[in-house]
C-alpha cells in the first residue's frame, strides 16, 4: 500500500522538493547578507549611540523578497487544495477506490496509509518552510519586534504545521464526504480562510487576559520585547475611554504622536481650559494640560513573555480539529456502500 501511495504521489513529491529546495536556497544566501547587513549596522549605531532610531533609518531584504516571504501564509491553504483535496474524492470519483477493497485491503488500512504519509510529508514540507522563514526573519523581528504582530505570527515557529495538517484533513474529508474533487477543492479554501479568519480575529487576542497600563500623557509606556498592541487610547478623571485624543503607538516619537493626533481633536469635547492650547505651533502644552486635567494614556497588549505560549495554544487547536476531521473522514469511508 505505501509503494502504491508512493507510485501515485510521487510527481507532487518531486515538485515539492524542487520548490522547497529552491525556496531554502534563495532564503539562506539572502538570509546571510541580511544578517551581516544587520550585525554591521548594530556595531556601527553601538559606536555612535543612536540605536534608538534603527528601526526607522535601516531596511531589511528588498521588497519583492519580503512579499515573497509574506505570501508563504497560503502554503497551508495550496496544501490542503492540491494535496488533501483530491486524495479521497479522486479515488471516489473515479471508483479506484473499490478496486483496492477487493485486493485484501480493508478500508480502514486503505485510509490510513494514504492519509498518514500525505499528512506526514505535508507536515514535513510546511515546517521546512515555517523553519526557513523564521531563520530569515530574525534580524527583522530583532529590529522591529514584530514576530507577535499579525501576518508575521502566522508564518513564524510551529503554527504553520498546525495549520497545513488541519488543511490537509479538511481537504480529506471534504472530499470524503462531497465525492467530487473540484467541490471539495473549494470547499476546503473557503472554510480554511473563514477558520483562519476566525480564529486570527476573535479566538487569539483572548487566549490569556491581556495587559492594560495606563500612563502619563506625556511619557508613552513601551513594553519589553515584541509585544502586541491589541488597543489604545486616552481615559479621562473618572476612568472613561476618550474619543477626542487617541495614543497611537508608544514607538512613535512624541511630537510625531501628538501632533498627528490633535489635529483632529474634537474641539467641543476637549477640556475649556485646555482649549486655548490646541491651535499652537507645539502640542506639548495641550497634553501637558490634558494631563493637569486628570487625563491618562492607557495601553492593551500581549507581552512579548506570551509568544510561545500562544503559539502552542493555536496549534494544538488546529491540531484538535485536525485530529476531528480524519475521524470524520475515517468513519465516512468506513461506513460507505456497507
Amino acid at each position: 500500500m505505501t509503494w502504491l501511495v508512493w507510485r501515485q504521489h510521487r510527481n507532487q513529491a518531486y515538485f515539492a522538493a524542487a520548490a522547497l529546495a529552491a525556496f531554502a536556497v534563495l532564503l539562506l544566501v539572502t538570509g546571510h547578507q541580511i544578517a551581516s547587513q544587520y550585525q554591521s549596522a548594530v556595531t556601527a549605531c553601538v559606536a555612535s549611540q543612536t540605536c534608538g532610531d534603527l528601526a526607522n533609518v535601516l531596511s531589511l531584504g528588498s521588497p519583492v523578497l519580503t512579499l515573497l516571504v509574506t505570501l508563504t501564509v497560503a502554503v497551508p491553504a495550496l496544501l490542503g487544495v492540491f494535496w488533501g483535496g483530491p486524495l479521497v474524492a479522486r479515488e471516489l470519483e473515479t471508483g479506484t477506490n473499490q478496486f483496492a477493497w477487493t485486493q485484501g485491503i480493508s478500508r480502514s488500512r486503505w485510509l490510513t496509509v494514504k492519509i498518514g504519509w500525505v499528512m506526514l510529508a505535508a507536515a514535513a514540507w510546511g515546517g521546512a518552510v515555517s523553519a526557513l522563514v523564521t531563520w530569515w526573519s530574525g534580524p527583522e523581528n530583532a529590529l522591529k519586534h514584530q514576530n507577535f504582530q499579525p501576518g508575521q505570527f502566522d508564518i513564524q515557529g510551529i503554527v504553520p504545521v498546525g495549520y497545513v495538517l488541519f488543511a490537509v484533513a479538511l481537504g480529506v474529508t471534504a472530499g470524503t464526504l462531497l465525492r467530487r474533487t473540484l467541490p471539495a477543492l473549494a470547499v476546503t479554501l473557503g472554510l480554511f480562510a473563514l477558520l483562519r479568519i476566525v480564529v486570527a480575529e476573535f479566538l487569539r487576542p483572548r487566549y490569556m487576559t491581556a495587559i492594560t497600563t495606563a500612563y502619563n500623557l506625556l511619557h508613552p509606556v513601551t513594553p519589553r520585547g515584541s509585544f502586541w498592541q491589541l488597543a489604545s487610547g486616552t481615559l479621562g478623571p473618572g476612568g472613561k475611554v476618550q474619543s477626542f485624543l487617541g495614543i497611537g503607538s508608544a514607538k512613535i516619537e512624541l511630537r510625531e504622536q501628538f501632533s498627528a493626533h490633535l489635529n483632529q481633536v474634537i474641539v467641543d469635547r476637549v477640556p475649556p481650559a485646555c482649549s486655548a492650547y490646541l491651535h499652537g505651533v507645539s502640542p506639548l502644552p495641550a497634553v501637558a494640560c490634558l494631563t493637569r486635567q486628570g487625563y491618562r494614556g492607557f495601553l492593551t497588549y500581549q507581552p512579548a513573555s506570551r509568544y510561545w505560549a500562544f503559539q502552542s495554544i493555536e496549534t494544538g487547536i488546529f491540531v484538535f480539529l485536525a485530529v476531528a476531521l480524519i475521524a470524520v473522514a475515517a468513519i465516512a469511508v468506513r461506513r460507505r456502500d456497507a
